[in-house]
């Protein structure tokens, strides 16, 4: 199969009118093509056609237990894919969308089982990248739509990554550029008592309790999900967006974190001002900026591979605000291991 690759913004920020329609006939006729979102770019196809749906599973080589995330361009689109909209959701919807927010709710009959793998719920959001939306209202559907990467490795943040893992796959990549955020949506749960957090991201914990009250965060966005659980979100597997180095997390002071890493044959996976402490290293993002790590991060875990690294240590993000987002997908792309150096002795 050959990816053809189309600009869909021009240097004046214009959409590519027939770079969009390109995408949308493929759309509509059951194929699956990349597009830039805010967040990440993603692998998108029509949500009301399961065997479209089907070839983003075998694109990414992704477990068919894991969830896909369903995008819209307008509000009204989303009484077509629940059975109920609570209040809540209303309000997140005001606040937030268009935006990196996902919300979960429980799923209609019109949207496949094979979408939400089988669960009772349906995941939603509304991407607020123009290039986004403009292929959705041009495809007139509602688009399942993954990152638009291998299952397991980094999600790609532009075409050149898409392209790096897609070719041969998909027939057509659209190019937006870089993607602003740099991680995927925050993922919050509607369908219990209390709103729960299962993958934080663009909108913070902190932004949500401001529009709700209580948010509980679920355990699996700090540790592992339980042998035998079910995802209920994208994102929560165990290990996920990883390269092919070995990665530890260290948490502690830059003076620990140098001293534990002198003399060891490895790369350092450190804040941008920090590298030249090192002989080898990437930067992602400053210190106390999450919001600059987040879009960093995945850039610099595909870097790692370029570089070749094979032993990484990476400096710890702190766990509040967009750090926390931060922190969720660097410990899974560390298989989980982590070292507090307050407790370890070099």
């Amino acid at each position: 199969m050959e990816t053809e690759v189309l600009q869909v913004i021009s240097p004046d920020g214009t959409i590519n009118e027939a770079a969009v329609k390109k995408a949308a006939s493929r759309l509509l006729n059951g194929e699956v093509v990349a597009i830039p979102t805010e967040t990440v770019y993603g692998l998108a196809a029509n949500a009301f056609d399961e065997s479209a749906v089907a070839k983003i599973f075998s694109a990414k080589g992704r477990p068919q237990d894991n969830p896909l995330i369903v995008h819209i361009a307008a509000i009204d689109e989303l009484a077509q894919l629940v059975t109920d909209v609570p209040e809540s959701a209303k309000r997140l919807a005001k606040a937030f969308w268009p935006g990196p927010l996902t919300m979960i709710l429980p799923r209609s009959d019109r949207v496949p089982a094979g979408v939400s793998a089988g669960l009772p719920t349906v995941a939603v959001r509304m991407p607020v990248h123009p290039a986004a939306a403009a292929v959705i209202r041009a495809a007139g559907v509602p688009l399942a739509a993954p990152s638009a990467n291998l299952s397991g490795s980094p999600s790609p943040t532009n075409a050149a990554y898409v392209l790096a893992d897609m070719r041969g796959r998909i027939p057509l990549i659209l190019d937006g550029g870089a993607c602003k955020v740099g991680v995927e949506s925050t993922v919050v749960s509607l369908t219990g008592d209390v709103p729960r957090v299962l993958r934080p991201g663009g909108v913070t914990v902190e932004q949500l309790r401001g529009a709700l009250g209580e948010v509980e965060v679920d355990d699996a966005v700090l540790h592992k999900l339980k042998d035998g659980a079910v995802a209920a979100s994208p994102g929560m597997k165990y290990k996920h967006y990883a390269p092919r180095a070995d990665i530890t997390i260290l948490r502690g002071t830059f003076e620990q974190f140098c001293d534990y890493v002198a003399g060891k044959d490895a790369t350092v996976l450190c804040f941008q001002g920090e590298e030249s402490h090192f002989p080898h290293a990437v930067t992602y993002g400053k210190a106390h900026d999450g919001a600059s790590q987040a879009a960093r991060l995945f850039d610099a875990l595909r870097e790692l591979d370029e570089h070749g690294a094979a032993t990484v240590y990476a400096r710890c993000p702190e766990l509040d605000g967009m750090g926390l987002a931060v922190y969720n997908r660097l410990i899974r792309a560390a298989g989980f291991h982590l070292i507090d150096l307050d407790h370890t002795e070099k």
